[in-house]
């Protein structure tokens, strides 16, 4: 089974939620937004994929239905979206939605939403 990541940008911070299935969190983390480097969310997602032995099935919110999103910062000026270990889509908004069990980060429901709506199949 694929792993289920969902990148939801901030100001400051991006959110990032990381789930094996549509019930079973495996990871939260809140990580600089934008990446330092324009390979970073690549790398995380080689990363993850490298760790459980399992493809990463990703999704980038770009903020809200229409709104313009530079990828530049998270991609570089043609970073790939997808390869042998993940693929990536690129989508706008994200919905509320219920509350996992891995507590202490803040509110993730918005990126559990996005994750079952744009990467699961």
């Amino acid at each position: 089974m694929a792993i289920w990541l969902g990148v939801i940008p901030g100001p400051e911070r991006a959110r990032v939620l990381a789930q094996a299935g549509p019930q079973e969190t495996i990871l939260k983390a809140r990580l600089r937004s934008p990446p330092a480097h324009p390979r970073a969310l690549t790398a995380l997602c080689e990363a993850l994929a490298l760790w459980s032995g399992e493809p990463v099935r990703d999704v980038l919110a770009a903020g809200e239905p229409g709104a313009s999103f530079d990828t530049t910062r998270w991609l570089g000026p043609e970073g790939p979206t997808s390869n042998a270990l993940f693929e990536l889509a690129i989508v706008t908004g994200a919905r509320p939605r219920q509350r996992d069990q891995l507590g202490g980060l803040g509110d993730f429901r918005d990126a559990r939403q996005l994750v079952l709506l744009e990467v699961a199949e």
